[in-house]
């Protein structure tokens, strides 16, 4: 056997050795860095940091919070004295997660508001909104995300999942920079931006990653559109992590992986193979609250103070894909769009 083959060999049996005790140790829940791991829920990662949080309230605009991980995200949150301004596309469902919050924590200031991520007028609607309260911006989280398995458009004429997931929440963050910048200054505490993706993103190669093909939705694929946005996701917290350093503003960014959340798993029939598949699945999907955990983590700890464009999955930092690390692809999707929303959005004024 050739030395190249046996050092690849050895390269793959290693890479497979790493998966597994990642896969053991996320079974297991066990704690990593930060002492949290797998099972860690929002409320525990965030338990001790009201310690270290400022007398004044800090506010959190927390998108897609109507439901899920976003709502658990803005309950947990609230809980621990952070205003809340829930940026939804269903007030309706807005409503409940705002009642419920309230009953269980009374004091809780929540501010509900309209959007819609998959339309660029939405997004510039709502931040005249948001700035028009005159309130300080501490924490963003980029929530919001959608899957379809068929191809659908935007009202700006845009792949959906693309539209929603990606352009919208940088077009957001676009906007509210500056306004995260001042806080900052004003008030010395650090802001932070959470985009929240997918360990998924990691299934999107290079070769594939073509901004103009994944505007139109050519070759649809529901399951490789979601990759490709959630991958975005990852490189646009790279680049802006680029760009706040270079200002010397005290903001960070970073994005996330919540883990693949439990949505309610119904066992339709009865048996051995059943219940065992049942069972397996049970151990590696999170609930909820274990699925807003790395959010809350990364938005309110000590220990994330000064981290910014890095990658975090069960409340530690962790590596994400050599694609989504690549500065270069970085700075190019940042580039064009840019140049879209720029062109998009001059269009609409004329």
């Amino acid at each position: 056997m050739c030395l190249h083959s046996l050092t690849f060999k050895c390269h793959l049996s290693l890479q497979h050795s790493k998966a597994m005790k990642a896969t053991l140790r996320y079974l297991a829940g066990m704690a990593g860095p930060s002492g949290f791991g797998s099972n860690s829920t929002a409320e525990q990662v965030t338990e001790d940091c009201s310690s270290f949080l400022p007398s004044a309230a800090l506010t959190a605009l927390i998108t897609g919070a109507s439901s899920g991980i976003g709502a658990e995200t803005a309950r947990v949150l609230a809980k621990r004295g952070v205003r809340v301004v829930i940026a939804a596309r269903d007030l309706k469902k807005a409503r409940e997660v705002k009642k419920n919050i309230q009953k269980e924590t009374p004091k809780a200031e929540v501010i509900l508001l309209e959007i819609d991520l998959g339309s660029f007028g939405s997004v510039q609607r709502f931040c005249s909104e948001f700035l028009a309260l005159e309130l300080p911006l501490n924490i963003l989280i980029n929530n919001a995300g959608m899957f379809s398995q068929n191809l659908e458009f935007s009202e700006d004429k845009i792949e959906m999942t693309f539209a929603t997931n990606y352009l919208g929440h940088f077009l957001l963050t676009e906007i509210l920079l500056d306004k995260m910048i001042e806080t900052a200054e004003k008030t010395c505490i650090q802001g932070r931006i959470i985009n929240v993706s997918s360990v998924i993103h990691s299934w999107e190669k290079k070769d594939g990653f073509r901004f103009n093909d994944i505007l139109s939705g050519k070759k649809y694929n529901g399951t490789r559109a979601y990759a490709q946005s959630k991958l975005a996701n990852i490189l646009h917290a790279k680049e802006i992590a680029k760009q706040l350093k270079a200002r010397n503003a005290r903001v960070t960014i970073n994005a996330v992986h919540p883990g693949i959340v439990k949505t309610g798993i119904i066992r339709a029939h009865k048996g051995l193979i059943t219940d065992s598949l049942f069972f397996i699945a049970s151990k590696l999907l999170k609930t909820t609250s274990q699925g807003a955990s790395t959010t809350c983590y990364v938005a309110l700890s000590p220990k994330t103070e000064g981290i910014s464009g890095k990658y975090f999955a069960d409340c530690n930092e962790c590596k994400c894909s050599s694609l989504a690390n690549d500065e270069s692809e970085a700075q190019k999707l940042w580039n064009n769009t840019h140049a879209l929303l720029h062109k998009r959005l001059r269009q609409a004024t004329i």
